[in-house]
């Protein structure tokens, strides 16, 4: 049943499916076919390590997994948001008529096609050709976001929209992508939008509210995520997004209960996990918090997805409930992952971390202090970032609940809070870091009053007919605090004003400087370390070569 005109012999394939006789029934079809080489799995689990180190050119995977709770579409959607299969890849999922409609319904956005059993090889030859014939047609888009011009395959993306090309829905939802990459977020809507006015899709919709979000428009986001929700309560994309924005918006409560939903909804998924347990950690409720952090850890480990930010969070946990083995096991895991990431500066610091609280729990209290003392002159350092402030804050709480507390820590602390109280999401985020002393959550609160309190001054400044002045302070206390939120206010000000004020080239100058040093403009509240933007494509690129299949003839 080969295809002599699709020439398979250099290329790889993978099949997913538990039952041995469906699994054995593709694997010859694809022999057939002329396949160079074809691995088999018949757990998930087996697969998702496959699909994380190596490339294939091939993925035939089952829908449904029997005594298993994840499916097929789980580990797709995981593989997506985490950048793990390259735009090259046709994936392609298997299914009985009782799931068919969901795999039809996820094929708009995310398959390259689907497969109903029972088949005939000549079913599977065509999903095969299809395809790869749109990997062909759209080889000029994906080879332009594998050198990283984004710019151009996102014009011709657009181009292939507008003119309606062959695929051009997907292009187009491809093109909206590189344009929330590259901060167009007005043209990526407007993309958005006209997919949903063409063709009404659950992704186009959810995209229309990630252009908002990620425009700072979080409360008309919200309302969108609200509807689009309710049209379809199972989209678990859009609980991610909406969780993101209540997140933004200061509403932890609400973003727990919307994280939790997500979760529930795709049990196995290692990235909901880190969310809902980062998320329970900070809301609080340590407990329940440990509980889902060692699921992601036992879950995840072993993964590219799994973020050590998670086993920092699940450490404080059982330093604070005084589980010792258990504190342990996160320090061997660490050497683990750091064995895996030799050259990571994020892994040596969090892994530190790590080494200081069990200094605490060890009663060695000298070495914990050392190390305190010793990350504390990072602060200024370029990669000193919120991650490293509320891990510090926390290692610092945990010691003053110990009763033992430095002379120089308070004002680390104001130092920290004048730095990352950016929105009442962050200040939040850093005092529920320290919770554990209360004394130093609320120095926390107070450098956000204080925060709130220069801007405001400044505005007024502003409205009272003084920008210029207005600019000065922002300036003088934003590069004394490097506070986000007080440099993006000068910027703001400084180009309203512009007309107004003599010398604003100058000064613009300085603003420009302080926000490309300390990244003022992406400085957003969030979970760990993010990865791909929930609801999107991958669009897999930077050093990843790039496999387009060959020609048909």
């Amino acid at each position: 049943m080969a295809l002599p005109e699709d020439d398979l012999s250099a290329s790889q394939a993978l099949v997913v499916d538990s039952n041995p006789t469906s699994r054995s029934i593709l694997v010859s079809q694809l022999r057939e076919f002329g396949m160079g080489g074809v691995v088999q799995c018949a757990r998930l689990a087996d697969a998702r390590r496959q699909l994380e180190y190596r490339t294939f050119d091939v993925v035939l995977c089952e829908h449904h997994f029997a005594g298993d709770t994840t499916s097929g579409q789980d580990l797709l959607d995981d593989l997506r948001r985490n950048q793990l299969l390259p735009f090259s890849t046709v994936f392609i999922m298997v299914t009985a008529e009782a799931t068919y409609a969901k795999v039809a319904e996820a094929a708009e956005s995310a398959l390259d096609g689907y497969l109903l059993k029972p088949h005939k090889a000549t079913h599977l030859a065509d999903r095969l050709r299809q395809a790869r014939i749109r990997k062909i047609s759209l080889a000029d888009i994906f080879t332009a976001i594998e050198a990283d011009d984004f710019e151009r395959a996102a014009d011709l993306c657009l181009h292939r929209f507008e003119t309606k090309g062959l695929f051009w829905l997907y292009a187009a939802r491809v093109g909206a992508e590189l344009l929330l990459r590259t901060s167009k977020f007005a043209q990526a809507q407007t993309l958005y939008e006209a997919v949903v006015a063409a063709k009404t899709l659950p992704w186009a919709k959810l995209g229309v509210a990630r252009s908002l979000l990620d425009a700072g428009q979080t409360t008309v986001a919200a309302s969108t995520l609200e509807n689009l929700i309710s049209e379809d309560p199972s989209y678990a994309d859009a609980y991610d997004v909406m969780g993101r924005a209540q997140f933004e918006l200061g509403n932890f409560d609400k973003a727990l209960a919307t994280y939790k939903m997500a979760s529930e909804l795709t049990p196995a998924s290692i990235n909901r996990l880190q969310n809902l347990g980062m998320m329970t950690y900070y809301a609080g409720d340590r407990k329940e918090a440990e509980k889902i952090l060692d699921r992601t850890a036992r879950l995840g480990l072993d993964s590219k997805m799994f973020d050590c930010q998670s086993l920092v969070l699940l450490a404080f946990t059982r330093a604070e409930s005084g589980d010792r083995k258990g504190l342990q096991r996160c320090r061997d895991d660490f050497v683990r992952l750091i064995e895996r990431n030799p050259n990571s500066k994020r892994h040596r610091r969090l892994a530190d971390i790590v080494d200081a609280l069990s200094s605490i729990q060890l009663h060695q209290f000298a070495q914990a202090v050392d190390a305190v003392r010793t990350m504390a002159k990072t602060l200024t350092a370029p990669d000193f970032d919120f991650e490293a402030a509320s891990n510090l804050l926390a290692l610092m709480a945990l010691l003053a609940d110990k009763a033992i507390q430095l002379d120089e820590v308070e004002a680390v602390v104001d130092t920290l809070g004048m730095r990352f109280c950016t929105s009442r999401s962050m200040s939040e985020l850093l005092a529920g870091a320290a919770s554990v002393h209360e004394p130093y959550a609320a120095r926390v609160r107070a450098a956000h009053t204080q925060v709130l309190k220069i801007a405001e001054h400044a505005m007024s400044l502003s409205m009272g007919g003084n920008p210029k002045a207005a600019v000065k302070e922002l300036i003088a206390h934003g590069g004394a605090t490097r506070n986000g939120k007080l440099i993006e206010t000068a910027y703001l000000v400084l180009h309203r004003y512009a007309d107004k004020i003599e010398d604003a080239a100058s000064l613009n100058l300085t603003v420009q400087d302080l926000r490309a040093r300390f990244a003022t403009n992406s400085s957003k509240p969030a979970l760990g370390e993010q990865k791909r933007q929930a609801g999107g494509l991958t669009l897999r690129a930077g050093g990843v070569s790039a496999k387009v299949p060959s020609t048909l003839t």
